[in-house]
């Protein structure tokens, strides 16, 4: 276990490891995107494979995905390994013309680590062990597990590492970092916590220990802040925020250590990535340092009812219009690893999808300059768990689903627009004028969605929500961390940035004083990196950015409205309201006008040298403030907007101009006399693609 728990933290202290290559040169521009195939032989009988794999050849697929749940296969007993199957597995795709990412497999431990080594998984908060049956139980920082994991991945490397045909690794599936109550993991939290703090006085401080009695005169006292039986209500925001930060760590450093293991064997042509789920709330992909980019896991799927009457059937477009962006922080690229072709087995409904869905999510990933895009699953299974999960062919085994048709149309369309690729293209300028970036990370989700003062408040969809505002002004938007370099950027939005500090607001206002036009909410540098509140008032450190100090902030019931004017136009909002006290060198833009507080400020703005940056202190009911807002932004800008309606979505890359249509209702688009219709017609219809140039 100590050996596990040094390279744990000192992998955490250091940080700084340089990954083997520019992950960008593992995807030839020219092939803009390539698409593949999850498939589980070890599903099938053996005398299927080849017609299998044939198939998947032809119906256009690049690569095949293999080997993720397969570890009772590879390692049926103990210490004794079979591969024969999967090599002729491998040879069968190298055959039929098709790469391979070949996966880890530790989401998914043979059923002998469970009852010969049952402390290696995890336990829940009520410390219980978890059993046998499903995924992602290993208690990861377990030295015993990591043990077998090593053993396994690197029986796979040097089987697999020098495989021209293997073209890269998945570890894990879908790590999401869960919390661990077992003696592993306290013992692992109190390594961290002593890595973090030094003195056990340090971490009084920080988690106000002082409160109820929680006070802990050393580190050997300290167990995990466990809301099962402290209960929500006794619980302390500092410590759980401290869990999520170690949970977060060390599912990073997991995976980093099983890309240190890989990179030992493998050529450095194969790259290494993970496939998060699209609406990640517990695993960061930013903590990682040895794995290339982050790909990621999108359905269509699921019930929800989305956008007009058919939304039901079009799936969520807020799952990928955010996941495509927030995962290309790391490494310079994403792509979705796992969608599904059709109906699942999980949702509250599980609804035919609108034909044309499916190619309109592999498109809409394309279009955010997704890298790759690969289905789960090619056959539907006949047994199991996941028997409603739909495949890219059907029980038969042969016969294409719908999904499947779609897929193979747009196997044959990428084709064609590689013939009329031409590299070197630049963004046009009225798009480079709107270029803009959400600032968000995964610590301000933890602290204010354990602490939201209202159920109205809705902590994920909050970024999400300017994003899609800045989209339906044809805004090309990314998702960045503190690190990047903001200047690249004309509008830079930070949304409910809770925690912050001095070097991050000094940032902010270089970026003004630059010619940054900088739009902040409320909600934003309200308390210090560990969540404390300033010893002054309300936001304190950004009053003087900007040019006005929060009073108070009131919320209301979902059924009350409160009213708030800018020039001639009202707003409705009931969620949040900041009550500003403008400085004279700030200008209001909008006033409550109901409520006892009527006529104070909720929006001011501040020139800073080159550039503004506007306060908007209430979260509106239907955002329509907040999109004026950010439009004025754009116009400060110098830039033009657009105005398209909600799920009309438009991307540029590579030269090629796309939208996709997630309403329930036609769109044309009024396109100029120079472009050129490619894919698609001008009049967009629900789940329709359309591709042109300019």
């Amino acid at each position: 276990m100590k050996k596990y728990l040094l390279v744990f933290l000192l992998s955490m202290c250091c940080g700084i490891i340089v990954k083997s290559q520019t992950a960008g040169a593992y995807f030839p521009e020219k092939d803009l995107i390539t698409t593949g195939i999850y498939y589980y032989p070890e599903h099938w009988k053996e005398n299927q494979w080849e017609r299998d794999i044939k198939k998947i050849s032809e119906m256009g697929y690049e690569f095949v995905h293999l080997a993720e749940f397969a570890w009772f296969k590879m390692e049926p007993e103990e210490g004794h390994f079979d591969f024969a199957w999967l090599d002729k597995v491998v040879n069968l795709c190298a055959k039929y013309k098709l790469k391979v990412v070949m996966c880890t497999p530790s989401a998914t431990t043979p059923a002998w680590m469970r009852v010969n080594y049952p402390e290696t998984f995890i336990m829940d908060g009520h410390y219980i062990r978890a059993e046998h049956g499903t995924r992602g139980l290993g208690s990861i920082v377990n030295s015993k597990y990591r043990l077998f994991v090593q053993k396994i991945v690197n029986e796979m490397a040097k089987r697999y590492g020098k495989n021209k045909n293997i073209t890269g690794w998945q570890l894990d599936n879908e790590p999401d970092a869960k919390p661990d109550y077992s003696l592993s993991s306290q013992e692992a939290f109190r390594q961290w916590l002593k890595n973090k703090y030094k003195t056990i006085n340090a971490l009084n401080d920080a988690w106000g220990t002082a409160f109820w009695s929680q006070w802990y005169n050393s580190f050997d006292q300290v167990m995990i802040h466990n809301t099962s039986l402290v209960g929500w209500w006794g619980n302390n925001p500092h410590a759980l925020l401290d869990f999520k930060r170690y949970c977060a760590d060390t599912q990073a450093e997991f995976l980093d250590f099983q890309a240190g293991l890989l990179r030992e064997s493998i050529s450095k042509a194969q790259y290494v990535t993970t496939n998060y789920t699209a609406v990640s709330t517990g695993a960061d992909p930013g903590r990682t340092k040895k794995v290339d980019f982050a790909a990621y896991t999108a359905y269509p799927n699921g019930g929800s009812d989305n956008i007009g009457e058919t939304g039901f059937r079009l799936g969520d477009s807020r799952v990928l219009l955010f996941a495509s962006a927030y995962y290309q922080q790391l490494g310079g690229l994403s792509g979705v690893m796992e969608i599904q072709p059709g109906p699942v087995n999980w949702g509250s409904y599980n609804p035919l999808l609108l034909p044309g869905t499916v190619r309109m999510w592999l498109y809409h990933s394309f279009a955010t300059g997704g890298k790759l895009a690969c289905s789960y699953r090619f056959r539907q299974i006949l047994y199991g768990a996941e028997q409603y999960h739909s495949g890219v062919v059907q029980t038969d085994g042969t016969t294409p689903s719908p999904g499947g048709e779609e897929y193979i149309q747009f196997n044959k369309e990428i084709k064609q627009l590689r013939k009329l690729y031409k590299s070197g293209a630049k963004m046009p300028e009225k798009l480079a004028k709107r270029s803009t970036a959400i600032l968000w990370n995964l610590e301000n989700y933890w602290s204010i969605d354990r602490q939201k003062q209202t159920s109205q408040w809705d902590t994920w969809g909050y970024p999400v929500k300017f994003m899609e505002i800045a989209k339906s002004l044809g805004a090309p938007v990314d998702v960045i961390n503190e690190t990047a370099d903001f200047s690249k950027f004309k509008v830079l939005i930070v949304p409910a940035y809770e925690m912050a500090d001095a070097v991050l607001i000094k940032k902010w206002q270089n970026y003004v004083a630059k010619g940054g036009h900088l739009v902040i909410t409320c909600r934003t540098a309200t308390k210090n990196r560990m969540g404390h509140f300033w010893e002054e008032q309300t936001a304190a450190p950004i009053t003087d950015l900007i040019g006005a100090e929060i009073l108070s902030t009131d919320m209301l019931s979902s059924h009350n409205k409160g009213d708030v004017q800018i020039a001639s136009k009202h707003y409705n909002w009931n969620s949040w309201a900041d009550l500003l006290q403008a400085r004279s060198n700030s200008t209001v833009v909008g006033t409550y006008q109901n409520q006892f507080y009527k006529g104070k400020p909720a929006v001011v703005k501040r020139n800073i040298e080159k550039g503004t940056v506007t306060y908007i202190g209430v979260a509106t009911t239907d955002f329509e403030l907040e999109k004026d807002i950010l439009a004025n932004a754009y116009t400060d800008a110098g830039a033009t907007t657009e105005n398209y309606p909600k799920g009309i979505y438009v991307y540029w890359r590579d030269g090629y101009y796309f939208a996709v249509n997630y309403s329930s209702a036609d769109y044309t688009f009024n396109l100029p006399k120079t472009a050129q219709l490619i894919i698609g017609k001008k009049t967009l219809e629900p789940a329709g693609v359309i591709v042109w140039t300019e």
